[in-house]
């Protein structure tokens, strides 16, 4: 439990990165809860959503609850295939149960492709209602640099805001 006086606020850094499918294990691609038809999917023990899992580590870590790998972890297999905006509702409710409320959240999301333009206001929206807070999403490009440059996976960075609910 982290300290909590009025008017605190409290600010946390979340990170993921998957790595593409190979061609023989397909799976959708699924960014912020929204799945990108005809898209290659990301390998990873849920359903491999770096945004929803950027943000769910986000959320944690600014409340002081530790790591998405701690309550979630990939050697249990009640976690296979899961839906990770679930995921990130069930962490919203940890937060909120320790005195927490989402400010708002901010991501950046490091890919080459898919385009996010036609689909950021669904991402967005479906993060938001998970969350109960705005949630912003931004779009990157490595500019061919490194692994997420060549297309080899896709990452994504979330910082999020908590404030106090004690008045």
């Amino acid at each position: 439990m982290t300290e909590r006086t009025p008017g605190t606020s409290r600010v946390g850094l979340g990170f993921d990165a998957h790595p593409f499918t190979s061609s023989d294990q397909p799976r959708p691609l699924v960014l912020g809860g929204v799945h990108f038809e005809g898209e290659p999917g990301l390998a990873g023990h849920s359903d491999a959503d770096v945004v929803s899992h950027a943000v769910a580590d986000a959320l944690l870590g600014a409340a002081g609850l530790g790591d998405i790998g701690e309550h979630f972890p990939d050697t249990d297999p009640a976690w296979a295939g899961a839906d990770s905006v679930a995921l990130l509702r069930h962490v919203a409710g940890l937060v909120d149960a320790e005195g927490w409320r989402v400010a708002n959240v901010d991501c950046s999301v490091v890919l080459e492709a898919p385009k996010l333009a036609p689909r950021r206001t669904a991402m967005a929206d479906a993060l938001s209602k998970a969350v109960g807070a705005p949630v912003s999403v931004k779009a990157k490009r490595a500019e061919g640099l490194g692994a997420l440059g060549r297309r080899e996976g896709i990452a994504c960075w979330a910082v999020a805001l908590l404030e106090s609910k004690e008045v």
